[in-house]
């Protein structure tokens, strides 16, 4: 008899050992829940951006206000959750730094998701994919039919700092001279003044740049190399990734992806924005 009650003392605590461990399970999970970016946002009501001006992804136009590609995106993120949206512009080299000290939810800039940021992010899976370009001074295009013909001392790569474009420039090109802007607007200006041999640049920019100065640009129409863009997320948050990764499978198969590539990348109906 007294072996029989030890038996049902040790089942009795086995039993209501698995139901506390459940109990502290649950807690936990609804606690990770609870401190969950998409949590947050819905609580306050806002989704706050992190980008970085490029055009055409991210711009302002002639009243000041966002657009481009990203904050169509962005926008329609916010849209899809039911909050307002509020945008963060932010030095490019300064996006993940800014992200992890919560200066913002999400980066929404055009980034690909390399290996290296990672490291330091989370990303979710591609919303879209972006090649890599090189655009050139007709002053420069002698000989030139391919991009490494550009690789020769004498000659100047432009690109900008913090971005794979950077990267790619200094790892493609080792005779040129690699020069990288933290800004879009004097990079450019560089070029078009012909004290720049080439920008190398994520598309659709050096095929745009090509067609708004025909006259004094040449595009070469090759791609380094095809790159996925990504939402970044801080690390240990899987709710928001699990939720960010089914709506990009929801928008690019209901063609909203699709829709504004064909604005933004294949056309430039929206310089009418910006004048």
């Amino acid at each position: 008899m007294k072996k029989m009650m030890m038996m049902t003392i040790t089942v009795l605590m086995v039993v209501m050992f698995c139901l506390t461990g459940q109990v502290f399970a649950d807690d936990i999970n609804q606690q990770l829940a609870k401190s969950s970016i998409i949590d947050k946002v819905m609580r306050k009501g806002t989704l706050r951006v992190g980008l970085s001006s490029f055009v055409p992804w991210a711009m302002q136009d002639k009243k000041g206000e966002w657009i481009g590609f990203e904050i169509d995106v962005a926008k329609k993120l916010a849209e899809d959750m039911g909050v307002k949206i509020e945008f963060v512009p932010t030095k490019w080299e300064g996006l993940i730094p800014s992200l992890l000290t919560g200066k913002f939810d999400l980066i929404v800039a055009g980034m690909t998701g390399t290996p290296q940021r990672a490291l330091k992010i989370n990303f979710t899976n591609p919303y879209d994919y972006s090649g890599m370009n090189v655009v050139v001074h007709k002053n420069f295009m002698d000989g030139v039919t391919h991009y490494l013909d550009l690789d020769k001392k004498g000659n100047t790569i432009v690109s900008r700092v913090g971005t794979t474009g950077a990267a790619l420039a200094k790892e493609t090109y080792k005779n040129a001279k690699v020069r990288l802007f933290p800004d879009e607007g004097p990079m450019v200006q560089e070029l078009l003044n012909g004290k720049a041999t080439a920008l190398l640049a994520s598309a659709p920019q050096p095929a745009q740049l090509a067609a708004k100065y025909p006259d004094t640009l040449v595009f070469l129409d090759k791609n380094l190399v095809q790159q996925p863009i990504c939402i970044g997320v801080p690390k240990g948050d899987p709710d928001t990734l699990a939720y960010l990764n089914n709506w990009i499978t929801t928008v690019r198969n209901n063609g909203f992806i699709e829709k504004k590539v064909n604005y933004w990348w294949k056309s430039l109906e929206w310089e009418a924005l910006l004048q």
